[in-house]
């Protein structure tokens, strides 16, 4: 991996961290580059059972750093390009590569979380904030939208109107205020240890049925009722009778700690 990023493993928990403390994360070409390859680096991990993401430093991550692109427009352009492997470009894949990832993927927010950083939070499927998280979706600052996958994020936490209020002003709200909206999960005093608890206890229970959920939840808000009731059923057959269904079965009567099989 780069630089701008490191990944690390505690058991089937990978520790995705952003690494540019100096400027509080901010993206960069090549942080953007780290990012999507650290990501379709752990699509392909079959033992990976969860993900905690966070951020080096004074902050989670400040959103774009313009400056890095001033001198190169080509590096703008390539934010731009897309390939046939995702629906997101380059830009919009720094965010969604995690709710791509079949596991789930917890986030653990501090201090600046902006513009392209909240994005990046925002497909996360839980986020943990620090008092001193400040959220902003800053893109009208700059004369631009977000346009880094909060289509499909922001607007599935919150009321439209809400959305629409964050969008245009791109005020700053502090962390009581984004857990009062939904945009965080819960406030707590240490957010990576928090992540790192709650990963522990996803790691813990069958990642046939945690990989089932995550693709139920993924999906059934563009499902019609009928469509969204047959893939509940679609899922629970290829869970029903499996090894690890059977094991999780036999471990809980057996009042013991169940030992799952990855993923083929």
């Amino acid at each position: 991996m780069s630089e701008r990023v490191t990944l690390t493993f505690d058991g089937p928990i990978a520790h995705v961290q952003l690494n540019r403390p100096d400027k509080h994360n901010g993206l960069d070409a090549r942080m953007f580059d780290a990012l999507v390859g650290t990501g379709k680096a752990l699509l392909g991990r079959r033992d990976v059972r969860a993900v905690v993401l966070s951020g080096a430093g004074p902050s989670f991550c400040a959103g774009m750093d313009f400056p890095s692109f001033m001198g190169d427009p080509s590096s703008m352009a390539h934010l731009l390009h897309r390939t046939d492997e995702s629906p997101a470009n380059v830009a919009q894949r720094v965010a969604w590569i995690w709710a791509e990832l079949e596991v789930p993927v917890i986030a653990a927010l501090h201090g600046a979380v902006y513009g392209g950083g909240l994005q990046i939070a925002l497909a996360a499927d839980i986020r943990y904030a620090a008092s001193d998280t400040r959220m902003s979706v800053m893109e009208t600052r700059y004369g631009l939208i977000p346009d880094m996958t909060i289509t499909q994020t922001l607007t599935r936490l919150v009321r439209t109107d809400v959305a629409r209020e964050l969008v245009y002003t791109a005020r700053i709200i502090d962390a009581v205020e984004a857990a009062r909206l939904g945009l965080v999960t819960q406030l707590v005093d240490d957010p990576i240890a928090t992540a790192f608890e709650t990963a522990r206890r996803i790691a813990a229970a069958s990642p046939h049925a945690i990989r089932g959920a995550k693709k139920l939840l993924n999906e059934v808000p563009d499902l019609d009722t009928k469509a969204a009731l047959a893939l509940e059923t679609e899922i629970q057959m290829t869970l029903l009778a499996s090894p690890n269904q059977m094991e999780a079965v036999q471990a809980s009567f057996m009042k013991r700690p169940p030992v799952f099989q990855d993923p083929e």
